[in-house]
């Protein structure tokens, strides 16, 4: 099976009368019975996460809760960017839903509204949005509009990028093509760039070699690339790199597609997108994962001219920018705002790299210390010398402090870095426990 099943509760699992089974004895009675419907009928190609199965009740902004009880500090879900259950979100969605809820072929504020919101914070000649449902869709959308506009059909990818799961998408994805039950080597029309790792690769021309990687290519659509690399390992773009990259794939012919699935909406804390650092305008923009706080949306940028490249094709996506979808965008931004969630990013994310860099000087097994705000990186090696992964350390770490109620998890090309991007919700004293956590774990691995 998937996922190993408890042994049936024995006898001594009663309540104090023997009557019956005991509060713990039901929670894992219903754990079991969980568990073998998901072997029945949910694919082997579906893992499960955080090393054991984690039976969650509710969630509540920074937290998630057990049926046992446990009440667990979850950072890892950036996909509820502004907290579990955020009340205002879910009250935005529960009143539109009782009013309407329709197709885009309509004519509705809430769409023109969320899209010009959403505009407002990006550079001016990025004004026409498409919204869809997955990241997955909004990427693809994004290579479709490079493709239509420029006439070329090639694509450029980094190392270890994820960019979603349609068919197209997998064979743009190196952490799935290169991956378990991947085909090892991408298709001819993809060229794939190496991860430009200042940590692993310290001394080498990144710029210079992407540069060359696409003139060697020929005409190219454009280059599909994360702002900051996620599954690569939380590794943020060098100096210069994004501007580097932006001059070469336009002189192949093509367009620079910014991939802010992950790292959007304020997380690196200084800007709301983190290609605005570079001061790099990208051609197109995908947006995700935490638009609509746990909400299936997503939405593609682009310019007028790019939008309208489809050559009299009709773009329509069923559910996009539907009314309920668009007030639950607004609520988010509404938080985001209200809150100043993006200055919070930016104030945490100091104090937990501190921390951490605090903590490497202590513990040999921290190599590096990365990222950007709420977008965070520890890899783990067991020699700073040769740099040698430590993965399985790693993973130990991170066992452990699911134990004591932190919800972690790793990435990267050796499965050794500890990711850290947590609803932005998170505060001081969630910071500080999870130093005080990680400290004492890794005192004993």
């Amino acid at each position: 099976p998937v996922f190993l099943i408890p042994e049936a509760p024995d006898p001594s699992i009663m309540d104090g009368h023997g009557s019956g089974l005991s509060v713990a004895g039901v929670v894992m009675e219903e754990l079991r019975n969980l568990l073998e419907a998901r072997n029945r009928h949910i694919s082997k190609a579906l893992s499960i996460a955080h090393g054991k199965p984690l039976h969650i009740v509710r969630g509540e902004m920074q937290y998630l809760h057990a049926s046992d009880g446990t009440k667990y500090l979850d950072l890892v879900n950036n996909v509820s960017h502004v907290g579990h259950c955020n009340p205002h979100v879910v009250e935005a969605g529960q009143k539109q839903m009782a009013i309407l809820n329709t197709n885009s072929r309509y004519v509705y504020g809430g769409i023109t509204d969320y899209l010009g919101r959403l505009s407002s914070t990006l550079p001016e000649s990025l004004t026409v949005g498409f919204l869809v449902n997955s990241g997955s869709e909004a990427n693809e959308l994004a290579v479709r509009l490079a493709r239509s506009f420029t006439g070329n059909h090639d694509m450029a990818v980094i190392e270890s990028a994820y960019h979603g799961h349609t068919g197209m998408l997998i064979d743009l994805s190196p952490y799935k093509f290169r991956g378990p039950g991947g085909h090892g080597s991408p298709e001819a029309w993809v060229h794939v760039l190496p991860i430009p790792d200042t940590y692993r690769r310290p001394t080498i021309d990144y710029s210079g070699e992407a540069m060359e990687e696409m003139k060697q290519a020929g005409p190219l659509a454009g280059l599909l690339i994360e702002s900051m690399l996620s599954c690569a390992g939380q590794v943020p773009l060098p100096s210069g790199y994004f501007a580097d990259v932006a001059s070469a794939v336009r002189n192949q012919g093509g367009l620079l597609i910014a991939d802010e699935v992950q790292v959007g909406f304020g997380r690196v804390g200084t800007h709301m997108w983190a290609f605005q650092e570079s001061g790099i305008v990208p051609d197109i923009v995908v947006m995700g994962k935490p638009i609509g706080n746990g909400h299936p949306m997503a939405a593609v940028f682009t310019t007028p001219e790019i939008a309208s490249s489809f050559g009299g094709m009709e773009f329509f996506s069923t559910f996009g920018g539907n009314p309920v979808s668009c007030a639950i965008g607004m609520a988010v931004m509404d938080v985001i705002e209200k809150e100043d969630l993006m200055s919070h990013a930016h104030t945490l994310g100091e104090r937990f790299k501190t921390g951490l860099n605090s903590l490497m000087q202590e513990h040999e097994l921290i190599g590096d210390v990365r990222g950007r705000g709420l977008f965070l990186g520890v890899e783990m090696v067991k020699d700073r010398s040769t740099l040698e992964p430590a993965a399985t350390e790693a993973s130990e770490i991170v066992d452990k402090m699911r134990d004591q109620g932190v919800l972690l998890s790793t990435d990267g090309p050796l499965h050794n870095v500890i990711k850290i991007k947590p609803p932005m919700v998170l505060n001081h004293e969630d910071v500080d426990r999870t130093l005080f956590e990680l400290d004492n774990c890794l005192s004993v691995v």
